[in-house]
């Protein structure tokens, strides 16, 4: 089998209130990126092919974003899951870490994880290298991400090289890294 022959199924991570415009962490171009992200949904339905949101729920002191029971902790409604569609709650920035995303993905036969969402540097890396690591393969459509201008000893970096940067990286090694546009599914 090729690359183009596997199972595939949609990992959208974290595209939630929180993000958005009036939000306790808006993102850069947090809306492009969930509309394509929307995009990316619509085809794995019209395929049937499984998908499975993830969820942040902030558990951590002084946290300040994804608060438990809160507006901001939903996922957005332009990504809202549809009642067949698994949703999965996580604690930490990769989405494998202590959930049974890795048991879903095994039970629903999937090969290759197609992963959008947000933030590009942190969870977005951190579940793509997971499972990279877990040997699956991994396509990350990198216009249906997002993420956020970053601080590191005095000097900005800016949204647009933070995410440049994060999908480089990611690209070396670890996913093919595509636009929405360039995406087709699997038929099988």
């Amino acid at each position: 089998m090729n690359g183009s022959d596997l199972k595939q199924g949609l990992v959208v991570v974290d595209i939630q209130n929180d993000y958005f415009p009036r939000g306790n962490l808006e993102l850069v171009g947090v809306e492009q990126a969930a509309e394509n992200a929307q995009k990316l949904l619509q085809k794995f339905r019209d395929k049937q092919s499984p998908i499975f949101h993830i969820q942040h729920i902030s558990k951590q002191p002084g946290a300040t974003f994804f608060l438990p029971d809160t507006e901001g902790a939903r996922i957005h409604e332009s990504v809202a899951p549809q009642q067949e569609e698994t949703v999965i709650v996580k604690h930490f920035p990769n989405s494998f870490r202590e959930t049974d995303l890795l048991e879903y993905l095994k039970d629903s036969k999937v090969e290759e994880v197609v992963i959008c969402g947000a933030m590009s540097h942190m969870c977005i890396d951190a579940t793509s290298r997971a499972a990279f690591d877990f040997g699956l393969q991994c396509t990350v459509i990198e216009d249906a991400c997002a993420t956020r201008d970053l601080e590191h000893q005095g000097k900005i970096v800016e949204a647009a090289e933070v995410h440049a940067a994060f999908m480089a990286a990611l690209a070396a090694v670890y996913a093919k890294v595509i636009s929405i546009n360039e995406f087709e599914p699997v038929r099988l």
